[in-house]
């Protein structure tokens, strides 16, 4: 009794994790009033209180036929104490959740020739901490049926789901497998789809496979569904040839990690090649893969790193950072997204940047790089990483399992060298590149309608190569690995993952382009950037000059000789000429989807959607800024944070915010001069315009007093601290960050 009494303490924090040494269960019965008279307890409190510990001690205890059951799902870090520590002492090779344990303490439950059935989490077939519970599975038990369901198929369940049986002993025979996976619909249609399958064997996600097999694979997942001739490719493939690692790790993104646009680009240390060059050039910042959107061969180089003098201000104020393995910086190597919920994708990373932690990378002293960067980008790969990584977690461990087999090398080289100049075209046509020229749209033609069908024919060229040429790269790799009855060369459009033209955001992207013209960082006589910190050089704006103040007005009505839609239409006329002026105003207004009057049309844009459209395209970290008064249009003005000065403020002010409050005044006078000698329709009209500008000048009033208090402290920015940092500075008149 001592023993029962002992194992169930504290029984209610384990619950039937517990195991329960067997007893003589009838003889301890037979004995119960002994009991009481040892441990000096009336019979009647024996009764009431330990009875009900021997019978719970009893069916703990008994090894049952069949056991099934739903376990509890709990991570380690979400037990307390007392839970954890029994894990830990009692299933060690388990305790990556509460469930995996579950399954072993059934299994121990369960005679030899009895049977266990589950519904748990589907992460215990692939990821590497549960291998040991497949070894288990696959040594101590027969898999008999298992369904994986599709990612979001039970609404009650937060995580995927599988559900599977197994008898409680190891002999040679194959289980039977569904795979539902790729059927969406909830719980209906995984029902139905379970039906058909027990019909119809040959359904096409009905698999018959010994467990026997899943060893083959590295990490032992129970891809059940690997075909004879994937299973020679792990067998029979060469190593995965690149040295994978992850790596510059700050410890403190918001400190040290900047998109490239923010900053000083003269900070930036662009075409440096190793470690050595990095320290020589004294500069601050430096070119980091950071992972990214869907994308292949090419692209999502947006990120720097603040690794001056070697990163001592990293090693000096941060615990938790990684730099190490610097014999590999600047290297040529492919990088990936090391978690996404799309098709996996990798990238070729030139000379000159650094790896992050959100991308990691491969390295290659074989010359084998472009060889795996194609293999990585096909459906074989895609098909491989469907057992090594079906958790849409692609580590380095995972990469590294990847068996190459080679062939047909030069064709590939080719193919992938050609692909990555496409992909790095259609990067570089953006101006979120930092290799950015000069806007597509710029053409010698007399329309921006021409320029755009000259764009849009070029997009559907390199769009169609792009697609044809993986396709081909796919059929190569399908031939390289016997899988043709398995996978089909063919490429969705939705996966070709270079852009195609786009009326609307292309123009909108003019118009970008056109205010970047305005503010000076860029010139129509300079390809790429003209000005992103440093010296100014008025030398570079002849064809169409910068604004000198750096103040750009947005504004309901052309109040201001340097209005921006004076301004742009004046850049159109320099792009195109001035015969076409009308027509090209008219062809970007309607791309804008607007109603009425062009100018009006690009008027309305500027105030209403300019803005967020910028902070989209930079990642809420935008390089011009919206002094904005508020809702009622009362003052609007942009500038470039790269040539903002400490009395810029004061100029906003004096200049721009003044002025328009005299206009107001002006013109709410005489309006009301108007509004008394009019006729009683006349007077509606006049009166609604009325309420209009003395909303704006109310508005206006108000934000003059926040202007004036940041105006007259003269305030210094630092472009190191980054947008976030320095917008917060003047948070109360500038707009929004959407």
């Amino acid at each position: 009794m001592d023993t029962i009494i002992k194992e169930l303490h504290d029984a209610k924090e384990y619950g039937s994790i517990l195991t329960v040494t067997p007893q003589d269960w009838s003889a301890l019965y037979d004995r119960f009033a002994e009991i009481t008279e040892d441990i000096n307890m009336s019979r009647e409190t024996a009764l009431r209180e330990l009875l009900p510990l021997v019978q719970v001690a009893e069916a703990l205890a008994q090894k049952y036929d069949v056991v099934v059951t739903n376990p509890p799902y709990m991570g380690a870090s979400n037990m307390n104490l007392k839970l954890n520590e029994f894990i830990k002492n009692n299933y060690a090779d388990y305790k990556s959740d509460f469930f995996s344990a579950f399954v072993i303490h059934a299994s121990q439950m369960t005679k030899q020739s009895g049977y266990c059935g589950f519904f748990t989490p589907y992460v215990w077939m692939f990821i590497q901490s549960y291998e040991k519970m497949r070894n288990y599975l696959y040594n101590q038990a027969t898999i008999e049926t298992l369904i994986q369901f599709e990612y979001s198929a039970f609404e009650e369940a937060t995580v995927p789901v599988c559900t599977f049986a197994f008898q409680n002993r190891h002999v040679q025979k194959k289980g039977c497998y569904l795979r539902l996976v790729d059927f969406r619909g909830g719980m209906e249609v995984q029902r139905q789809k379970t039906l058909e399958a027990i019909k119809n064997h040959d359904c096409g996600f009905y698999y018959e496979q010994n467990t026997d097999n899943f060893s083959i694979i590295p990490g032992s997942p129970v891809a059940y569904w690997a075909s004879t001739k994937m299973l020679e490719a792990f067998q029979t493939g060469n190593k995965f040839a690149g040295e994978t690692k992850k790596g510059v790790l700050t410890g403190d993104n918001n400190t040290y990690l900047r998109l490239w646009h923010e900053v000083n680009i003269g900070k930036i240390g662009f075409e440096l090649y190793s470690h050595a060059e990095m320290i020589d050039s004294s500069m601050k910042w430096f070119p980091v893969t950071s992972g990214g959107e869907k994308r292949r061969w090419y692209g999502n180089f947006d990120t720097i790193v603040n690794l001056e003098n070697d990163g001592a201000d990293i090693k000096a104020n941060v615990k938790n950072y990684r730099l190490r393995d610097s014999q590999y910086y600047m290297l040529e190597a492919i990088t990936w997204t090391e978690i996404s919920s799309s098709i996996f994708t990798c990238r070729y990373v030139p000379k000159g940047i650094l790896f992050g932690n959100g991308g990691p990378v491969s390295f290659f002293f074989n010359k084998k790089l472009m060889y795996h960067l194609a293999l990585l980008n096909s459906k074989v790969a895609m098909e491989i990483l469907g057992y090594l990584a079906p958790t849409i977690n692609y580590g380095p461990e995972q990469i590294n399992r990847i068996p190459i087999v080679y062939s047909n090398e030069d064709e590939v080289n080719q193919l992938t060298k050609w692909n990555i100049l496409l992909s790095q075209t259609d990067w570089d046509s953006f101006e979120t590149s930092w290799d950015f020229q000069h806007h597509p749209l710029l053409r010698k033609v007399p329309t921006i309608a021409e320029a755009f069908d000259q764009w849009q024919a070029e997009c559907d060229d390199r769009f169609n190569q792009l697609k044809a040429n993986e396709e081909e790269l796919n059929r190569i790799f399908i031939d390289i690995y016997g899988l043709q009855d398995e996978l089909i060369p063919e490429v969705e459009d939705k996966d070709v993952t270079v852009r195609k033209a786009d009326l609307g955001r292309d123009i909108r992207s003019f118009i970008s382009y056109a205010v970047g013209c305005m503010s000076g960082r860029y010139s129509l006589d300079v390809d790429g950037l003209a000005y992103a910190g440093g010296e100014w050089d008025a030398s570079k704006y002849a064809s169409f000059a910068a604004d000198k103040d750096n103040i750009i007005p947005i504004c309901d009505d052309e109040y201001f000789e340097d209005d921006i839609v004076g301004l742009f239409a004046e850049f159109v006329k320099t792009v195109y000429g001035a015969d076409t002026l009308d027509e090209n105003l008219k062809f970007i207004a309607d791309a804008l989807g607007g109603k009425g009057q062009p100018k009006d049309v690009i008027r309305n844009y500027f105030l209403s959607d300019f803005y967020s459209d910028h902070c989209k395209i930079y990642q809420k970290r935008p390089i011009y800024w919206l002094f904005d008064s508020g809702k009622k249009n009362g003052f609007k003005a942009l500038i470039y944070m790269h040539r903002y000065q400490p009395d810029t403020i004061a100029r906003i002010r004096t200049d721009y915010v003044h002025e328009q409050q005299a206009r107001y005044r002006t013109a709410i006078v005489d309006l009301e001069q108007r509004i008394a000698n009019a006729s009683a329709g006349e007077r509606v009209k006049l009166n609604k315009k009325l309420t209009t500008l003395q909303a704006q000048d109310t508005e206006i009033r108000t934000y003059e007093e926040k202007i004036h208090h940041l105006a007259d402290q003269m305030i210094s920015i630092d472009l190191d601290d980054g947008v976030k940092k320095n917008y917060a500075i003047f948070q109360d008149v500038l707009a929004k960050i959407k």
